[in-house]
């Protein structure tokens, strides 16, 4: 078997032991003599292992029953729309903060139900993000709804390192990227959803975790599959859930769980960003950075070569050397190494072993 270091920015890479566990139960999970596929949700093997998937998320945020735990599915994409069909409409208003590609992609849906304004926008007019806002920065709408911001921008490698005052108003965060990656006082935060193919698991259920008081003001009449009350209600089954991936979500937990919680995967992940943006600062500017210092995300490092023709050729060498998933976003260009739970400080150190080997085989 050959496993390689996988800096896909997702699907991403998964811990091994948790692959392993999901391979060894694979024909008979729990002694039910099925796959955790093949079983009814409406069982009560399941039903324990949904249940269950909700209070250990709930452990690990440091959230209390006041926050309802919801399984949803089309990704952090469909919370762009569905989050502003339950709190927008005729005459409401909500603050977007834009930091890049998917908080844009985010005000693009949340227009079609309300009027949207922007505390802050990073945008430099050429189609580049490269900061967070600080706080004196952020311009907050009074009449707002409730205040949006990315927490982490996997195209840009740009990251919040702080969670923003919004003076009362609840508080949403789209954490796909970044979520259970370090601390972070998720009691803040009226609602957090996140695609779980980042560092939750795979592709396929995305979490949302909402407090009582904001999903008390959420609409009535709405599309069933839509309705964030109808998810709270039925305890997010009130269609066939994605089985396998609450599973997996669950087995990552428990890892991380295993592990030291959110706090020793925080120690680990401010070592590996160390490394790697140590390797670009000190590359005497063969490797450049994209994002500014003080913003760098610590789950997307984005630099680029000297010239396109040697980022091609990075890309190149480093899936020789067992290292894939390097090129950058379309729309970037260079390199992006998507350092997420799932990849070891070990894969880091390797990483940037190869980056120095590069730099002395390939001068600019």
């Amino acid at each position: 078997m050959k496993r390689v270091i996988n800096y896909s920015a997702g699907p991403a890479g998964i811990p091994v032991e948790v692959l392993e566990q999901a391979r060894d139960e694979m024909l008979d999970w729990n002694g039910t003599g099925c796959s955790v596929m093949e079983v009814s949700h409406r069982g009560k093997d399941y039903d324990a292992l949904h249940m269950g998937t909700m209070d250990l998320f709930r452990e690990l945020a440091g959230l209390g029953p006041d926050y309802n735990v919801l399984f949803c599915t089309g990704g952090a994409s469909t919370q762009f729309l569905m989050l502003p069909m339950n709190y927008l409409g005729a005459g409401k208003e909500a603050d977007y903060v834009v930091t890049g590609n998917w908080s844009q992609a985010a005000v693009k849906e949340a227009k079609r139900y309300g009027k949207i304004t922007h505390p802050a926008d990073m945008h430099l007019g050429d189609g580049m993000f490269v900061a967070i806002p600080k706080q004196g920065e952020l311009k907050l709408n009074p009449a707002a709804e409730y205040v949006h911001y990315t927490s982490n921008n996997t195209v840009e490698g740009t990251e919040w390192h702080y969670v923003p005052d919004v003076k009362g108003k609840p508080l949403v965060c789209d954490m796909s990227s970044d979520i259970f990656s370090r601390p972070v006082d998720f009691k803040k935060f009226s609602m957090i959803y996140a695609g779980a193919q980042k560092n939750l698991g795979p592709s396929g259920v995305t979490v949302v975790a909402v407090k009582d008081d904001f999903l008390q003001k959420a609409h009535d009449d709405l599309p069933t599959m839509m309705s964030y009350k109808v998810f709270k209600e039925k305890f997010s089954m009130h269609n066939t859930p994605p089985c396998f991936s609450i599973y997996i979500l669950n087995l990552v937990m428990k890892w991380l769980k295993k592990n030291g919680g959110l706090e020793a995967m925080g120690k680990i992940n401010e070592q590996k960003q160390k490394l790697l943006y140590s390797a670009i600062d000190g590359s005497a500017g063969y490797f450049k950075g994209t994002a500014n210092v003080d913003s760098r995300s610590w789950m997307n490092v984005d630099f680029k070569l000297p010239t396109p023709e040697l980022d091609a050729k990075f890309v190149s060498d480093a899936k020789a050397a067992g290292i894939i998933q390097t090129k950058g976003y379309r729309t970037m260009g260079g390199i992006r190494l998507s350092c997420y739970n799932a990849v070891s400080l070990k894969d880091v150190e390797t990483t940037v072993q190869f980056m120095q080997d590069f730099k002395a085989k390939n001068p600019a």
